[in-house]
């Protein structure tokens, strides 16, 4: 048999799942590409919440209940009712309990942080959050505040993002978090390689290149401030894109070999983009999320995730 017909039949009998890993890796170390690989978010999801469900079940049989998760609206914005309905939707689905307060705009911040206040203390609750966005006369630096850290889901507590910061991470921010599961799910190397992330907010940037670091990445933060982006994206082999301007870069910011990870979600005609402009970068790039169905599908799976490593811990500190 010639040694071409052998690695033909070789590459026949590779799971898909394998063959893509094996094309990340050749993409990512050599120089050429093979084809552009979709980081398929639904499928890295659908995984999490797999393991979640058993974690929760695991929960349920030591401590006779369910974890339960809590969402707080504030105003009735409609794609935040959306949101509330999809992470009550995943977290009945992986054996949890589920809560939703709803306050109006015109309840005070005081109102607000007192329904903190009985989340913190109803020993039933192993989780919450407030949705974001919040009408303009909210303060989330009170709401953060005002919140158990140790029922934090989303992670953006001060306490938990200086855990995070000194490398002892309690609970990650989901979407950073989710954005690592990815690279980790399709064998994507983070360790010595050059990641840039645009963006700089508490809830995506700076976590984002906090967990790059702790994964050995050689990190540059980037933003819609920066001069001459392409200089810093053109070398990258990871580009995280969490600017907030539909379509802000095209397939000219980036090499054949880079990893984009597209965090932006916006509405336009009708129609779902994110910050990267999808059919311009896929022609280039070696492997690229999509928008919908990359980074948003994690970042619920992650919730239920942190939520369940919360509740873990809030029984062992009962126990102690």
């Amino acid at each position: 048999m010639s040694l071409d017909m052998f690695g033909l039949r070789v590459c026949l009998m590779l799971s898909g799942y394998l063959r893509q890993a094996i094309e990340i890796y050749i993409v990512t170390h050599f120089k050429g590409r093979l084809k552009m690989v979709l980081l398929d978010g639904r499928e890295v999801a659908k995984k999490v919440k797999l393991e979640v469900a058993a974690l929760a079940a695991k929960f349920k049989d030591r401590y006779k209940r369910p974890p339960q998760l809590a969402v707080v609206s504030v105003g009735h914005d409609p794609a935040s009712q959306i949101y509330m309905r999809n992470k009550e939707k995943a977290a009945l689905e992986a054996g949890f309990l589920f809560q939703r307060y709803s306050l109006d705009k015109e309840n005070s911040q005081e109102e607000l942080d007192s329904l903190i206040t009985k989340l913190n203390t109803d020993s039933d609750i192993n989780g919450f959050l407030v949705q974001l966005p919040i009408p303009q006369q909210f303060s989330l630096d009170s709401v953060y505040a005002a919140m158990n850290p140790i029922k934090d889901s989303d992670g953006f507590h001060p306490e938990n993002l200086g855990l995070l910061m000194s490398g002892r991470p309690r609970v990650k921010p989901c979407t950073p978090y989710g954005i690592m599961k990815i690279l980790e799910h399709y064998n994507i190397p983070v360790s010595g390689k050059n990641a840039v992330v645009i963006g700089r907010s508490n809830i995506v940037g700076k976590p984002m290149a906090q967990l790059l670091l702790a994964a050995d990445a050689t990190v540059t933060m980037c933003h819609t401030k920066t001069q001459d982006l392409k200089h810093f994206t053109q070398d990258a082999d990871i580009i995280i894109v969490a600017a907030g301007k539909a379509e802000f870069l095209d397939g000219s910011y980036f090499n054949s070999k880079a990893v984009v990870i597209d965090v932006g979600m916006h509405h336009i005609n009708g129609k779902m983009t994110g910050d990267v402009n999808f059919k311009s970068a896929a022609e280039k790039v070696a492997a690229i999320s999509p928008v919908p169905g990359g980074v948003g599908q994690m970042t619920v799976a992650m919730l239920l995730k942190n939520t369940v490593d919360l509740a873990f811990e809030q029984e062992a500190r009962r126990i102690i």
